[in-house]
């Protein structure tokens, strides 16, 4: 077994790696760039070393200073994580090279699986169903059009060397393929530096499912059963989980074997993820095969009870794999959610700023678990991924499982950035995830506009009268209790009182009882019981007995409480003042259509326009640079630029004022 590992990543990751790696008595060193220095993931490590600035491509992603970082501090061993190094065979070589250890596959495996064609060829040899397609690489637009007409409509152009959803590209006719093809190479070429792409059969409305598997270097191999990860977003996953409820047990027994004799043809060592495709008839067929491990692997470790970066670590040390597949059980279900900083609301753009307040939720050994690399105060900066947690849970049901993970999003308190966390709610109780019943194109098919507060589920209003009027009258009840009041002037507690929210108005009697207080209205008799203390970000406690989570926040005159994904903004008043309230008239809105405002945070790299320029409809503005995405905004009407308020390189913020139009 090694003395001390290197982890090569950052983030939630490196800190998972880091647990397993401090169990089993193994020293870690951590290694940083500027961006990070102050990062969770450097408190945890028995040793931290610095390895570059900010900018990935000079230091996460640098070979050099990766290599000498472990020459520097003696490690024997190298774990990449996910991302960055982990399926890069230049890599892997430099490491043995130096006599390193790469806990992961050797470099023929990384590179020869890391090629679609080359990895389509090799399972079929095994015996393993493809997707229908050519092995040859279409040199033109007419090569493409021919194999594609071999097929027949609708095919999928796929880079060779692709992931993270780039160089994909479905055609449904030869227009489109053309202009497919031409675009296919292009982002292949600048993402991976091969612009070689493949042509297959498209599967319509198609499930995800992935196998992990393992296998070690005396030719064991099992599979430790599915993960469902058709729900995603621009080829992004956004909830997974274990076992797949779209199949059956013969259709998961033929898919694991599968698997595994994937795995022995390649002469895989160590942890990977075959992939497949499903489609609506049920016929599945292989898609590619990952050599690292997974954002998802949570879920199978909580169905299994099997640690994975473990298993790789034992692996890379050169141990046999330590069960056969009899020995490992399918136990309950598994879902997980990434908690990203973004804005659903606003078409998921990058959410940066402070941690002003961040709470996970409580973990349960076996029931809540919650993988992060932040800490309260942290900095979300724009170099970097914008995942910064994952919850998973898990039950003896897949309805338990999903009923756990709606508490546990509503007990995650985050303040200071937009998070997901309201969409992921919203999924969790949304009629076709309950039931098992989507596929990759969930998300085009329920949200074509994107998603906005009316997709938001309901939300008990009832129970957030009620919650709102408890929270008033324990401040006024202590405001009541404050010593040296002026005699005769003394603060007198009413019980009546009126709600506000949503635009409605609900008059209400809190009445004090043992633990709590009893809100009545028109309609309801709900009696609150908490061991909620005043200021405290989350209150958790019964109503009428039933359980509840709501996060509490106040807001100068108003209550901003958060349940279910839902966010409301309430207020409590006297009668008299809600009346004078409604009397007031409106604050106009400060005009600022003359004025671009940046959608997000983020780094100005590239500015298009100049002062006294004519623009039209379309015209590209500016770039703006936020979590390794490039965005670029686009001028809305034909008008004219009359001030410049940014320039390339300057740091700006959310709703900040980047350029004015006369």
């Amino acid at each position: 077994m090694f003395d001390k590992i290197l982890i090569a990543n950052r983030g939630e990751i490196a800190c998972r790696i880091m647990r397993t790696a401090r169990r089993l008595g193994i020293a870690t060193v951590a290694v940083f760039s500027e961006a990070d220095r102050n990062a969770l993931h450097l408190q945890l490590a028995d040793e931290v070393i610095g390895i570059g600035p900010a900018a990935s491509r000079e230091s996460y992603l640098s070979i050099d200073a990766i290599v000498n970082a472990c020459l520097r501090t003696g490690a024997t061993a190298v774990h990449p994580g996910y991302g960055f190094l982990a399926e890069n065979a230049e890599f892997c070589e430099r490491l043995e090279g130096e006599g390193i250890t790469f806990i992961g596959p050797n470099a023929g495996s990384i590179r020869a699986l890391g090629d679609k064609i080359a990895a389509k060829a090799l399972a079929r040899g095994a015996g393993v169903s493809v997707i229908p397609g050519s092995d040859v690489v279409p040199q033109d637009e007419d090569a493409a059009c021919r194999i594609a007409a071999e097929l027949g409509y609708p095919v999928m152009l796929k880079a060779a060397a692709g992931g993270g959803g780039k160089g994909l590209r479905a055609a449904r006719d030869e227009v489109q393929l053309r202009e497919a093809f031409v675009a296919c190479r292009s982002e292949a070429r600048n993402s991976f530096g091969d612009d070689r792409v493949f042509v297959e059969k498209l599967i319509d409305e198609p499930r995800h499912i992935e196998f992990q598997v393992l296998g070690d270097s005396f030719g064991s191999a099992v599979h430790l059963w599915e993960r469902d990860c058709s729900i995603q977003r621009r080829h992004q996953k956004i909830i997974e989980e274990a076992p797949a409820p779209c199949l059956d047990q013969s259709s998961r027994d033929a898919m694991g074997a599968q698997a595994v004799a994937l795995v022995k043809a390649a002469r895989y060592e160590s942890a990977g993820t075959v992939e497949f495709v499903v489609d609506k008839d049920g016929s599945f067929y292989f898609l590619e095969i990952n050599t690292r491990i997974q954002v998802e692997h949570p879920v199978t470790e909580m169905i299994t009870g099997i640690d994975l970066v473990e298993a790789m670590i034992r692996i890379a040390a050169g141990e046999p794999l330590l069960f056969s597949q009899e020995d490992i059980r399918c136990d309950g279900s598994a879902i997980e959610c990434r908690i990203n900083a973004e804005d659903p609301f606003h078409n998921f753009l990058p959410s940066m700023g402070r941690l002003v307040r961040y709470i996970p939720p409580r973990e349960s050994e076996g029931r809540v678990r919650v993988d992060t690399g932040v800490a309260e105060g942290d900095m979300i900066s724009p170099y970097y991924d914008p995942m910064i947690a994952k919850v998973i849970t898990h039950d003896a049901t897949r309805e338990g499982a999903v009923a756990m993970m709606r508490r546990a999003l509503d007990e995650f308190v985050v303040r200071g950035i937009q998070t997901n966390i309201a969409f992921q709610a919203a999924l969790l109780r949304h009629a076709r995830f309950i039931a098992g019943d989507y596929h990759t194109g969930f998300m085009a098919e329920e949200y074509p506009s994107g998603f906005n507060a009316a997709d938001m589920p309901h939300v008990d209003k009832s129970l957030l009268v009620a919650v709102a009027a408890f929270v008033h009258r324990s401040r006024i009840d202590r405001q009541a209790s404050v010593s040296g009041q002026l005699e005769g002037h003394e603060l007198k507690v009413s019980e009546e009182w009126t709600v506000v929210c949503s635009g409605e108005r609900c008059p209400v009697t809190v009445r004090p009882v043992t633990g709590g207080y009893v809100v009545i209205d028109a309609e309801h008799s709900s009696e609150i019981v908490t061991s909620w203390r005043l200021g405290e970000p989350l209150m958790c406690g019964t109503c009428n007995g039933r359980p509840f989570c709501i996060q509490v926040e106040h807001v100068g005159q108003m209550y901003r409480l958060t349940h279910g994904g839902t966010q409301a903004d309430v207020r409590v008043m006297t009668a008299r003042t809600t009346e004078l309230l409604l009397r007031m008239p409106a604050k106009p809105e400060r005009d600022l259509s003359r004025f671009l405002l940046s959608p997000m945070p983020g780094l100005v790299t590239l500015l298009d326009v100049e002062e006294g320029q004519t623009v039209r409809v379309g015209e590209r503005l500016l770039v703006i640079e936020a979590m390794k995405m490039e965005n670029v905004l686009r001028a809305d009407r034909d008008c004219v630029v009359d001030r410049l308020l940014v320039k390339p390189g300057d740091s700006i913020a959310v709703g900040q004022r980047i350029m004015e139009f006369r």
